[in-house]
Formats: C-alpha cells, structure tokens, sequence
C-alpha cells in the first residue's frame, strides 16, 4: 500500500526554516485529515488502471517519457507538451529564469493536461547542484557530517521551494555514498560511509514528501563504482551481499521513509550483471523484490549512455525501449535531445510493443505507475500560497 500523507513534522521544520531566514513568500501544504491510500477501491492506482485502460498505446508510450527543452519561453513549452503528450517534463538551468514570479509562468506553461498535472521534475540537491540559484539552505557539503534532524530541516524548506516554483518532484536525495574526496559524487552525498548516510536520506525524504514526490538516487550506488557516469559507465565487482550490507542501507532507509521515485544510475555491478543497472532486469528485480520499493522507477539522463561513446548505446530509441523492458517506468532523456527526441521516443516504444520486443503489460504497469503518481500529488495537497507580509524572492 503506497500513502501520501502530510508529515506534521517536516511541515513544522519547513515553517521554522523559512521563518528564521530572509524574508521569503512561504510554501504551505494544505492540511489533511485523511490519507490517500493507493490500494482503495477509489484510490489513485485505481483511478490510474481505468485511465491507463482507455488510452491508445500512443498515449501509454507518451505518458512515461519526461522529456527536456532549453527555453524559458511559456508558448513554446506549452506547444511541446501538446504536441508530444509526454507525462513529464524535467527543468534544467535553461528554463529557469531569474525570478521566482517568472519560473511560476513556466511550470503554468508545461501544465497543459487540465484534469490531472504532469510530473514536473528538478534536480534541486541544494549546494553543488541547484537549479534555483534563490536556494540558500545547507546543502549536502554542510549536511554531511550533521543531526539527521538538521537535514530533515534543509530539506523541508528546500521542497517547499521546488513546490511554489511549481514542479511536484525533486531529483534532490542522493543516496550515493563515498570516502573518495576526488569523486564527483563526494560532495554530493549525505555521507561518506552508508550506515552514517542512512539516517540523514531517511530524513530528507520524509521531510520532502509532503510537498514533492522526492527521489533516491542513483541506484544501486555511485560509492563502489568509480568514475563518472556523465561519461563512462562505472563498475565494481562487488558482489550481491557486500552491496546489501553498505552501498544498500541508505536506499533501503529512504525506501522505508516513503520515496515515490528510485531514479537508477547508469552503473554497472558486473557480479551482479553486466549491463547498467539502468537497463538491467535483476536490478530492477532486486530494488522491487528485495527492497520493496513500489514507487516509479526512474532513468537516469538516457543520454548520458550516448555520451560514454559506447557503439551499443548509441540509438536514444533502443536505451529507452530496453529501460522499460527492464523494468522503468518513466524515462528520462536531456543530453543529446532536440525538440523532437520526446515524440521520437513515443514512436519507438509503441514500435516495440507492436513488434514484441516489449510486452504490452510491461508499458501499461509503467504506465499505471506514472499515473498513479500523478494523481497523488494532484492529491496530496501540497500546493503553493503566498504567506501575508513577506516579501517575494528575486
């Protein structure tokens, strides 16, 4: 059973956290007294499964791409999200212009379905990468070696953020962890060793998820894989038990602390299987089976496997199709993209459904995944309102 409820808590830290710094319109979330549970005979998921059940194949393939356009420009976001359909768009520092006023006009913009939102994503981890550069709290640098409370405070306010900016996920917990000073991943993580990590990414999700849908990433680790993804695939031979016993436990923290997107890395485990945990089936078996997660799964940047120069990788097409047969469920494409990549990636899934080489059922769980979390966040109740008295952020 998957719940969307308003945690008392996070909403407190975030009203304390924006109240003891500068002057800031405050994200509130409207008040609930029930909780939305997914497994209802009148709950999202199965709201989800009759509308699943009524589109084409066309709009099931649409519905699990999330797709990118550099502009800040409202007419054209509009028109791409009309025109491909997609079920989410993801913001990148492109469209993000200089005010908070301003990037409320973009998110308008992309919300072009009247009856229930797309997933509007952001990778706002605060610190080394933040797309709102009006994001002032501690980031992972800072948080790394503090109370797991504090991180639970900072990240809070941060999804109170990404919610009055108007996405509903934030691409913001990175779960990795790593002693490597030198990897790209370092600064990023909550932690240079898994258990210590744990508590902090148990604490980031609960405080995000009553304002966005908050994600884990990049699973199954960056920490026992050196390198970076951007532009190679990184690997370890660490075996199936010594990653449950480390690189697991912060991923299994913020499963159990409620996160509605696992994103995957582009990482391969080679004792476990050869290919990306991305486009990997015992992966994605392992994060389901083992761990339990039984929220949307999430590529990573699909491009960035066009970027390792790797001739099997090479067709955006083919890593999408094989994500999904695989066991993702939305798909993620920035790098290498053009205006046209999206509809071009709902062409190619729906060829492979009617050629078999991906079952129709695998698109439709995917799809029902998608829209169920859609419609929990139309749900939750984490809306944006101006607080009276303060001043705006510019």
């Amino acid at each position: 059973m998957r719940r969307v409820s308003m945690l008392g808590t996070a909403a407190l830290l975030t009203a304390a956290v924006l109240g003891a710094g500068a002057p800031v319109e405050t994200a509130t979330a409207t008040a609930r007294t029930e909780t939305v549970e997914s497994a209802g005979p009148h709950g999202p998921a199965a709201e989800a499964e009759r509308r699943v059940a009524e589109m084409t194949t066309t709009e099931q393939a649409a519905s699990i791409v999330m797709g990118h356009i550099p502009t800040t420009d409202a007419a054209t976001l509009a028109g791409y999200m009309q025109d491909t359909g997609i079920g989410g768009f993801i913001l990148m520092g492109a469209n993000v212009p200089g005010s908070e006023d301003a990037l409320r006009t973009v998110t308008a913009a992309l919300d072009t379905d009247q009856d229930v939102p797309p997933l509007i994503a952001i990778d706002q981890e605060g610190g080394d990468v933040s797309r709102l550069p009006w994001d002032e709290f501690p980031g992972s640098r800072t948080l790394k070696d503090s109370p797991a409370a504090e991180t639970g405070a900072a990240f809070a306010a941060r999804a109170a953020l990404v919610t009055r900016a108007g996405a509903n996920v934030n691409f913001g917990v990175v779960a990795d962890t790593t002693a490597d000073a030198s990897s790209f991943i370092h600064a990023r993580s909550l932690g240079a060793a898994p258990s210590d990590a744990a508590d902090r990414v148990a604490a980031a999700v609960a405080a995000e998820e009553p304002f966005v849908a908050s994600t884990l990433k990049h699973f199954p680790g960056h920490g026992a894989a050196p390198g970076d993804s951007h532009e190679l695939i990184p690997s370890t031979r660490e075996s199936l038990d010594e990653w449950r016993s480390s690189d697991a436990l912060p991923f299994v923290a913020g499963i159990e602390a409620g996160a509605s997107v696992l994103m995957f890395g582009h990482l391969a485990y080679t004792a476990v299987d050869d290919v990306p945990a991305s486009l990997s089936p015992r992966w994605h078996d392992i994060a389901r089976d083992d761990l339990g997660f039984d929220g949307v799964i999430v590529t990573d940047d699909l491009g960035m496997l066009i970027s390792t120069g790797i001739p099997e990788y090479a067709d955006p097409v083919a890593n999408a199709v094989a994500a999904v047969t695989a066991g993702s469920d939305l798909v993620l494409m920035i790098a290498h993209s053009t205006p046209d990549t999206a509809a071009q990636l709902v062409v190619g899934i729906e060829a492979a459904v009617d050629d078999g080489t991906l079952p129709a059922e695998r698109l439709q769980e995917a799809a029902e995944r998608v829209m169920t979390l859609r419609l929990e966040r139309a749900a939750s109740g984490a809306v944006w309102a101006p607080c009276a008295g303060c001043e705006p952020v510019s």
